[in-house]
């Protein structure tokens, strides 16, 4: 059976859910104040995501969802519908824009529901003020569904205003292992992108469909155009699938200043989509998108 509890504390900033199987084999703890993000995720007894403390999470952005734009937008400046909008730029050390708009918002705990075999909530923000950058409304819902072996998250985002609007989502989970450096990702890509110094894409090099990149010693920071909707992770201890139920996805990874860590990043579009066009969607007024990513340990 599985229990879940919500803990506020107004004079620390915490606002976090907890989500655990009276086994303890599989927990999930999500910061509803933290963009709704899963900040702990435990699955068969493996502790995927940790926290990275002392790592600041406006710096890592650990397991935000990234919306309206996921990666960067060069100098926070595109051009949508004839017009040109300018974002707050929040990497200023690149003179970006970073990540979209929600990682930082408040969400709400709106719906939960435990069985035997699963838990899970339902958290929705509600953007009713339309800002300089970005001047539309919209909800975005996140379903998180936990079971022993698994992580559902499932993402809808409705267009709430009267205009149409672009965007791009992504998902921007860190995952540990024992030892990365034994640890690998497996995915199919005939495309990685080639970025500038301050990571905006720039170009494009043909690779191999058939990609295993054993992670060693390596630096990354890379992006991939995927053949497929799947990824995969294997690590000593454990490995996991985690699949989109989108056709045309990208997968960022990186490598932080954490020992034992790497960003499995799956996104439907890249660095600087709202002035490249590279995976860019168009959201009409009163529709909704929806996109699922399925963790599960195999």
């Amino acid at each position: 059976m599985y229990q879940i509890k919500q803990t506020i504390d107004l004079k620390n900033s915490l606002n976090f859910i907890e989500i655990e199987d009276l086994n303890k084999a599989s927990y999930a703890k999500i910061h509803l104040n933290l963009g709704g993000s899963l900040q702990e995720l435990v699955l068969l007894n493996h502790h995927l995501i940790k926290n990275l403390h002392p790592l600041a999470y406006d710096n890592t952005f650990a397991s935000a969802i990234l919306f309206p734009f996921a990666n960067r937008i060069a100098d926070g400046s595109y051009v949508y519908d004839n017009k040109t909008f300018q974002l707050e730029i929040n990497q200023k050390e690149e003179n970006n824009a970073l990540h979209g708009l929600v990682y930082n918002k408040t969400f709400e705990l709106i719906e939960q529901k435990t069985t035997p075999e699963k838990a899970e909530v339902l958290l929705r923000f509600e953007e009713l003020i339309d800002s300089e950058g970005f001047p539309f409304t919209y909800s975005i819902d996140l379903k998180y569904i936990l079971t022993k072996n698994s992580l559902n998250l499932n993402v809808s985002v409705k267009n709430t205003d009267t205009k149409t609007f672009p965007f791009t989502i992504g998902w921007h989970p860190y995952f540990n292992s024992y030892d990365l450096f034994k640890s690998a990702v497996h995915f199919k890509s005939r495309k990685k992108y080639i970025l500038d110094k301050r990571n905006i894409t720039q170009g494009i090099e043909e690779i191999a469909i058939d990609r295993t990149i054993f992670i060693e010693d390596k630096t990354l920071d890379d992006c991939f155009d995927l053949e497929s909707n799947e990824i995969g992770f294997e690590t000593p201890h454990y490995s996991f699938s985690l699949k989109s139920s989108e056709k045309n996805n990208f997968l960022q990874l990186y490598t932080p200043p954490y020992p034992n860590t790497i960003a499995i990043e799956p996104t439907t579009g890249i660095s600087n989509s709202f002035n490249n066009g590279e995976g860019l969607k168009i959201l009409n007024p009163k529709d909704t998108y929806h996109i699922n990513w399925n963790l599960k340990i195999i």
